[in-house]
C-alpha cells in the first residue's frame, strides 16, 4: 500500500525552499536533451510548465484538447493576478500573503507550499512583464493594483478585466519559441484518456487524435497533468463546457490518491440562472467588489414586489437596503472572501429577499462608486458645483476604463444597462480546491507523475481567495515544477527513450478502445447530456452551498442510480473514427459519475464546516462554518480500490508551526 509522504524539507518555512534547491539533484544540459516530458493541458500551469522545461532543454511534448494552448480556460480568469510586491506601500510583505492564503483557506494548506508560493509570487510578475503582459498602471506609470476579497492590502495585479488572457498570450508566446526550435512538440486536439506505467512508474500515456478518433501511443520519463478542475461535475457552473476531470480521474485510477474532493468553490459573483436549458454559468469577476456594493431590499415586501417586477431597483431609497456584507463583515464588507460571501447571498436568498423572479439573486450596485469617482473627477478637472448628472458621466468613464468589457458583457447577456441599474449576481460552482494529492515536489503517489495548478489540491486548503488561482499556476509551472522535476529525472539520464511497444500500452490502450467501441455500440435510449443534467442536480441540491448527513447518504445513493443506469442506457451517435464530441463527453460524465460520488463521500466523512464546505450540523451561533481542528486538521488523500464507495481514507496531518490555528474572521 502506499503510504503519504509528504517531502516537505526541515528547516525554519522562510528557509525550506531556497535550503531545499541548494540540495536537490540536478540534470546538467547535455542530459536534458535525452529527457522527454510529457505534459497534459496548455493553460496557464501547464504552458508555462512546457514552457520553461523546453527552454531548460528537455524534450516536451504537450497535449491539449482545444484547438490551440490560447484557448485553455485559463483565457476566463478576469479579475487579476496576486503578488506580495506591495508597491502599493501598504504593509504588504510575502508574510502576509502567506498569512492571508492560509487564513482565507481556512487552515487546511500546507504551511510549506504555500510560503514557498509567497515567495516565487514577485517573480512571477516581472517574468510576465518581460514577456510583454499589459498590466494596467497608476499615473506615474509604475504597474497598478487593487483589492480582493480576504485581504487588507492591495495586491492584485490586473489587466482590465482580462488578465487571465494576456497571461495566457505571455505563456504561449514562451510556448510558441519553443515550439519553433522543435524543443516543444505540439498535439492540439488531443485527449489523453490514461496513463501507462512501467515498473510502477509513469511512462506515457495513451491519447486520442479528436479530428481523426486515432488512438495514439506517446512515451516518456516523466509526465505532467495540468489539467484544470472538476467543476463541471454540477453540470451548472462557471468553467467552459470542455473543462473535465478525465485526466486526473483516469491517474487515480492509477494509483494517485484524490485529495479533499468536497473542497469546491462556490463564486458569489455570477450571472444568476435564467432557466433549466441553460448550459453554463458566466462569471462576474470579483473584481467588482471593490467598487460595488451588494444589497437586497431591508423590506420583504420590498423584495416580493421586485420579484413580481412592480418595483425597480432605483426607486428603492438608501435607508430601506441592507448592504448585508457591510452589516454582518464590518472590518472587510464587500471583499469578504468567497465562500462567506456566496454564504451570505444564499441566507438572504432563502430568507425571501432575492431580487429576481426565481428569488435567487442579489444587487451588485456601482452607484456610490460612479459618483465618488465622478466628484473626485470633477475636482481634478477643476469643475465649480458640477450637476449630478455631469458627476454621473464622469464617474462611468472611470468604471468604464476599469471593467469596462465586464459590463458589456453582463448588458450582453441579461439586456440591463449596469451603469444605470445595478447588477444581479448569485453564487455559482467555480473553482476546486481538491484534487489530486501532490508532495512538496508536486509529484503524485505514482513516481514520475506529476500534477500542478488547479489539477491538484493545490495551496488553496479549504477556499481559494481570489486571484490566487493564476498565481499558483504560473508559480508551479515557471517556477517550482523546473527544480523539483530535475530531482526525479536525475536518475533517468541513461535509461533511453521509452519504447511505446510494451506491454504496459497494450493493455492500456486496449482498455481504452474497449470503453470508446463499448459507448459507439451501446444501444442507448439517453444522451450523455441527459445524465450529465441529471447529476448536476444532485450535486447541486445535496452536495452544494450546504450539506448535511442525510443529503449526502442520499446523493451517494442517488449517483450510484444514475451511474448504473449510464452504463445500461447512455445513447452516443456518430462514430469511432471521425470528430464525435458525443463521445469525448461520454467518457468525461462517465468519470464525473464516479468523482461526484467521492465528492459527497469526502463531504459526509468531514464533520466539520470550513471554507468551501459547509455542513449545516457544524455552524456557529452566528451562522458561521464551526471548524473542528482537533478531529479534522489534515488533507484527506483517497486511494482508489474499485469502486468510489470502496475509497481508503489517508490522513495527512497538517502542522502549523508558523501561523496560529485559530477561529477565522472577517468582522
Amino acid at each position: 500500500m502506499t503510504t503519504l509522504n509528504s517531502r516537505v524539507p526541515e528547516g525554519p518555512i522562510k528557509d525550506k525552499w531556497t535550503i531545499y534547491k541548494d540540495k536537490i539533484n540536478l540534470v546538467n544540459p547535455a542530459n536534458k536533451r535525452n529527457i522527454d516530458i510529457i505534459v497534459v493541458g496548455t493553460g496557464l500551469a501547464g504552458g508555462s510548465a512546457a514552457a520553461t522545461l523546453a527552454e531548460l532543454g528537455y524534450n516536451v511534448k504537450a497535449f491539449a484538447y482545444q484547438d490551440s494552448p490560447r484557448r485553455a480556460h485559463s483565457i476566463a480568469a478576469q479579475g487579476g493576478i496576486n503578488a506580495a510586491k506591495n508597491y502599493m506601500g501598504d504593509g504588504d510583505s510575502n508574510y502576509r500573503l502567506f498569512y492571508d492564503t492560509v487564513k482565507g483557506g481556512d487552515y487546511r494548506s500546507r504551511e510549506a507550499n504555500v510560503h514557498r508560493l509567497a515567495e516565487v509570487s514577485g517573480a512571477i510578475i516581472d517574468q510576465c512583464v518581460a514577456q510583454g503582459v499589459p498590466f494596467a498602471r497608476d499615473y506615474g506609470g509604475l504597474l497598478d493594483n487593487r483589492s480582493f476579497g480576504g485581504v487588507l492590502v492591495s495586491r492584485t495585479f490586473y489587466a482590465k478585466g482580462q488578465t487571465g488572457q494576456q497571461l495566457l498570450l505571455g505563456a504561449y508566446s514562451a510556448m510558441n519559441r519553443q515550439i519553433a526550435r522543435g524543443k516543444i512538440e505540439m498535439f492540439n486536439r488531443h485527449e489523453m484518456l490514461d496513463v501507462v506505467k512501467i515498473d510502477g512508474k509513469a511512462r506515457g500515456i495513451i491519447a486520442r487524435n479528436l479530428i481523426t478518433g486515432e488512438i495514439e501511443r506517446h512515451s516518456a520519463h516523466a509526465v505532467v497533468i495540468a489539467t484544470g478542475g472538476y467543476g463541471n461535475v454540477y453540470f451548472l457552473s462557471t468553467n467552459a463546457m470542455g473543462s473535465n476531470a478525465t485526466a486526473a480521474w483516469k491517474i487515480h485510477k492509477k494509483g494517485a490518491f484524490f485529495a479533499n474532493p468536497c473542497f469546491t468553490q462556490i463564486h458569489p459573483t455570477c450571472i444568476p440562472r435564467s432557466g433549466d436549458y441553460q448550459s453554463k454559468l458566466t462569471l462576474m469577476s470579483e473584481s467588482l467588489r471593490n467598487d460595488g456594493r451588494i444589497w437586497v431590499p431591508a423590506k420583504i415586501e420590498d423584495a416580493k414586489a421586485i420579484q413580481q417586477g412592480k418595483l425597480k431597483p432605483t426607486a428603492i431609497a438608501e435607508a430601506d437596503r441592507d448592504y448585508y456584507l457591510e452589516r454582518r463583515y464590518p472590518a472587510f464588507g464587500n471583499l469578504v472572501p468567497r465562500d462567506v460571501a456566496s454564504r451570505a447571498a444564499k441566507e438572504r436568498c432563502d430568507a425571501g429577499y432575492g431580487v429576481n423572479a426565481t428569488g435567487e439573486a442579489v444587487y451588485l450596485d456601482f452607484a456610490a462608486a460612479i459618483f465618488r469617482y465622478g466628484s473626485e473627477k470633477a475636482k481634478v478637472q477643476g469643475l465649480h458645483n458640477p450637476s449630478k448628472e455631469e458627476i454621473t458621466k464622469l464617474g462611468e468613464t472611470v468604471i468604464e476604463e476599469k471593467y469596462g468589457n465586464l459590463f458589456q458583457m453582463y448588458e450582453k447577456i441579461v439586456d440591463e444597462n449596469p451603469y444605470k441599474t445595478p447588477m444581479m449576481i448569485y453564487p455559482a460552482t467555480h473553482y476546486t480546491m481538491g484534487g489530486v494529492w501532490v508532495d512538496y515536489n508536486l509529484m503524485t503517489t505514482v513516481p514520475g507523475l506529476y500534477c500542478i495548478g488547479e489539477a491538484n489540491f493545490s495551496d488553496h486548503g479549504a477556499n481559494r481567495l481570489g486571484a490566487s488561482a493564476l498565481m499558483q499556476g504560473l508559480a508551479d509551472g515557471y517556477f517550482v515544477l523546473p527544480y523539483t522535476i530535475g530531482d526525479y529525472l536525475a536518475d533517468d539520464i541513461r535509461t533511453g527513450k521509452i519504447p511505446t511497444d510494451a506491454p504496459e500500452f497494450d493493455e492500456v490502450e486496449k482498455s481504452v478502445k474497449d470503453q470508446l467501441e463499448f459507448f459507439i455500440n451501446n444501444n442507448g435510449s439517453h444522451s450523455v447530456d441527459y445524465f450529465h443534467k441529471k447529476l448536476g442536480l444532485v450535486m447541486w441540491n445535496k452536495v452544494g452551498m450546504a450539506r448535511n448527513e442525510k443529503g449526502l447518504k442520499e446523493a451517494i445513493k442517488e449517483i450510484q442510480e444514475i451511474r448504473k443506469d449510464f452504463w445500461k442506457n447512455v445513447k452516443v451517435p456518430g462514430s469511432l473514427n471521425e470528430l464525435n464530441p458525443e463521445l469525448e463527453k461520454a467518457g468525461r460524465v462517465a468519470d464525473f459519475l464516479e468523482l461526484g460520488e467521492l465528492f459527497a463521500k469526502d463531504a459526509l466523512e468531514r464533520e466539520e464546516s470550513c471554507g468551501g464546505h459547509f455542513r449545516e450540523e457544524h455552524v456557529t451561533e452566528d451562522g458561521e462554518a464551526k471548524r473542528d481542528d482537533k478531529n479534522f486538521a489534515y488533507v484527506a488523500a483517497w486511494e482508489y480500490t474499485g469502486k468510489p464507495s470502496e475509497a481508503v481514507l489517508h490522513k495527512e496531518q497538517l502542522e502549523f508551526k508558523d501561523i496560529e490555528l485559530k477561529t477565522r474572521s472577517y468582522k
